[in-house]
């Protein structure tokens, strides 16, 4: 039996945009497969603009 590893992914409490670390953000410079332990602490939300610390892990 296999068991597949999948990244988790993030989600914006305030508007609800995920971040999938596979895409990464790239329009501000974080590259695709970056987990989002590994995003600086000064990114922001691209959709609102709140900080790192106002994503939660998504639960699908």
């Amino acid at each position: 039996m296999t068991e597949t590893q999948t990244a988790q992914l993030w989600i914006c409490v305030r508007c609800g945009m995920i971040y999938d670390p596979a895409d990464g953000d790239p329009d501000s410079g974080i590259a695709p497969g970056t987990a989002f332990e590994d995003i600086p602490d000064n990114w922001v939300c691209p959709v609102c603009g709140v900080s790192k610390d106002e994503f939660v892990p998504y639960e699908e």
